[in-house]
């Protein structure tokens, strides 16, 4: 810097002014285009970005997210630096450095606009994401760095980018809302288990929730549309609605998740079962609440959704529970310790075993993917059916002992319905239950 100095002010002084900056400029740029060139920046077309394969517009991506930074704080500053030191005129200075930087860094920022102008799909999401958050990151250092009146149109194209790249993510939010809403899956989910579509929109939204920064900027001023206002219950009341920033975000995130789970509340008429279909709904709500409780979506959304939403998968499961098992508890008496004639004994035994087989043989092959909600519903079945059974097992069990075929009646002991209960919600079809009390055992004691 100081050889370079005293050359500029020796040719200076000697009336060589025009031919120091002229020289100085073409060696100067060259050596900027060299750095850029080595960085892996490259001058591409409009044509060039939409005919890429994803695969390799990604990687151009990636590259531009970590070579921009470089460019800025190391190519650009370090020329600016030497241009003040080595010229005392700023009129001199501020010629040299437009001359040397100007094409390269208009280049540099023009290549986020075309990706933002470009096809739009879900999985460039993130990456427009991040080119957004490089030029946010970088934009002091470009507004100080480039502050020349002559290099106006630099700043203006960075936040031109910008723009375009903040519309660009409003396009692809809104795209995704309607690509839930138009889901038009008939499949079922085998056993009511996690449906594909809670599956992806969660890991979508909860990948999006890591880019809260970023998003709250784009979409402060980007009001839901009037027909998608939400009820303020839907909110943690400590989220104020009426403040910018991580709130507006917020606001967006918990109308994608209520759109998903609008829809799936849809999908339960594809289920024959109506047990089925609550199952199925406690198991993707229930998911829901674990990726937002495992991720940023917690502190967006709040403990107070949080807790709501619990309190629905609760009900939800009281649902399935109520509709799945009502009439093997409705086959035993109101009291089960009251004394009843020997043939009604038999009759009630003779209902409960119909009924107690005709659900388990039916739900064996239903599905709880949680492995605390899982346990939490079996205890919940057996809280409710096998104390009952038990109390109505020990009080008739000696009348019956003299009686014929005394083992097709009194099929299941106690722990022989705990165990047939314990095997439930793993999505393995059996073909039944056993044929007596010893063989139900044996057949539960062997599944464990």
């Amino acid at each position: 810097m100081n050889d370079l100095k005293m050359i500029s002010d020796c040719m200076i002084s000697s009336g060589y002014g025009k031919e120091v900056v002229r020289i100085y400029k073409i060696i100067r740029k060259s050596i900027v285009d060299e750095g850029l060139y080595k960085l892996g920046l490259e001058r591409l077309t409009a044509a060039q970005i939409n005919k890429m394969d994803w695969e390799m517009l990604d990687f151009k991506i990636k590259n531009w997210v970590y070579a921009v930074k470089i460019a800025v704080k190391t190519l650009f500053l370090g020329e600016r630096i030497l241009c003040d030191y080595v010229f005392t005129s700023e009129t001199s200075r501020e010629s040299c450095f437009t001359a040397i930087t100007k094409d390269s860094a208009l280049e540099l920022f023009q290549f986020p606009e075309l990706v933002a102008k470009g096809k739009k799909s879900p999985e460039k999401m993130f990456r427009i994401l991040d080119l957004y958050d490089a030029i946010s990151e970088l934009w002091p250092e470009i507004e100080a760095i480039f502050w020349y009146q002559s290099m106006s149109n630099i700043r203006a194209q960075a936040v031109s980018a910008l723009l375009k790249l903040g519309e660009s993510v409003r396009a692809m939010l809104t795209d995704f809302e309607a690509a839930i809403q138009k889901d038009s899956s008939k499949a079922l989910v085998p056993g009511g288990g996690i449906h594909p579509l809670t599956r992806y929109v969660m890991n979508y939204v909860c990948f999006l929730s890591d880019y809260t920064g970023i998003l709250s900027d784009i979409v402060a001023d980007w009001p839901l549309p009037p027909h998608t206002a939400l009820p303020e219950s839907y909110f943690d009341s400590s989220l104020d609605t009426e403040d910018d920033g991580a709130s507006s975000i917020g606001v967006r995130f918990a109308w994608l998740i209520l759109v998903l789970l609008c829809k799936l509340d849809g999908k339960t008429s594809l289920y024959k079962d109506v047990p089925l279909s609550y199952l199925f709904l406690a198991n993707n709500l229930n998911y829901v609440v674990s990726k937002v409780r495992s991720s940023n979506l917690r502190f967006l959304l709040g403990e107070d959704w949080i807790s709501k939403h619990e309190v629905k998968v609760k009900q939800y499961s009281l649902n399935y529970e109520r509709m799945g098992w009502s009439k093997v508890l409705s086959s035993l008496p109101a009291d089960p310790t009251a004394s009843i004639p020997l043939d009604a004994t038999k009759e009630c035994l003779s209902s409960f075993n119909t009924a107690f087989e005709t659900a388990y043989r039916t739900q064996s092959s239903w599905v709880v993917t949680d492995s605390k909600l899982r346990d939490e519903i079996k205890i919940s079945i057996c809280r409710k059916i096998v104390p009952v059974y038990r109390e109505f097992y020990d009080t008739n069990r000696a009348a019956l002992s003299g009686e014929r075929n005394v083992e097709a009646l009194i099929r299941y002991s106690p722990d022989d319905l705990s165990n047939y209960l314990s095997d439930l919600f793993y999505g393995m079809k059996v073909s039944g239950t056993g044929s007596s009390a010893g063989n139900s055992s044996h057949h539960s004691s062997s599944s464990h």
